[in-house]
C-alpha cells in the first residue's frame, strides 16, 4: 500500500444481543447419573465409600484416596458463597461462583436470581436448574 492510500476503516464490533447463551454440558457416561438426576430436579454428588469424602464434579474415582468405591448421595440443594465474581452487562450479564454445599464440596456454578438482588461471600444459597441449550438443565443457586 503506499502511503497516499488510506487504510480502510475498522469495522466495528458486533454487541452480543439478548441474554447471555447457557451451552449445553458435555455428557460423559459416568456421569448419567447426575444428569438424569437434574432433569428431575435433584442434585447428586458422589461419596468414596473407602474414605468417607465426598467429591464434586461427578467422576468414578475418588480424588482423594483414588478408589473406584463411589455412590452417588442427594444434596439438600443448599451451600454457601465461597466467592463470586459477576460480568457483562444488561441482559448477558451473568455470575460465577464457587458455593460450598453443606454437604462439603464446593463447586464452580452460576448464581441468578432478579438483577437487583446483591450476592456476598458468604450468603446462603439454594439450587435451582436453568435451562441450557441441550437436552439437560444446569445446576445454578439463588439467595435463599
Amino acid at each position: 500500500m503506499s502511503p497516499t492510500e488510506k487504510t480502510p476503516a475498522a469495522k466495528p464490533s458486533a454487541k452480543p444481543g439478548g441474554p447471555r447463551r447457557i451451552p449445553a454440558p458435555r455428557v460423559l457416561p459416568e456421569a448419567m447419573p447426575f444428569w438424569e438426576a437434574a432433569k428431575e430436579g435433584r442434585l447428586l454428588i458422589k461419596r468414596c465409600n473407602d474414605c468417607g469424602d465426598p467429591h464434586y464434579y461427578p467422576r468414578d474415582i475418588c480424588p482423594h484416596c483414588m478408589s473406584a468405591n463411589t455412590a452417588w448421595i442427594d444434596t439438600k440443594g443448599e451451600g454457601t458463597v465461597y466467592s463470586f465474581s459477576t460480568m457483562g452487562n444488561g441482559e448477558a450479564r451473568y455470575t460465577l461462583a464457587y458455593v460450598s454445599l453443606d454437604e462439603g464440596v464446593t463447586m464452580l456454578t452460576n448464581l441468578v436470581g432478579d438483577a437487583s438482588q446483591a450476592f456476598a461471600i458468604g450468603q446462603r444459597v439454594k439450587l435451582v436448574f436453568k435451562p441450557g441449550e441441550g437436552d439437560y438443565p444446569i445446576p445454578m443457586f439463588t439467595p435463599a
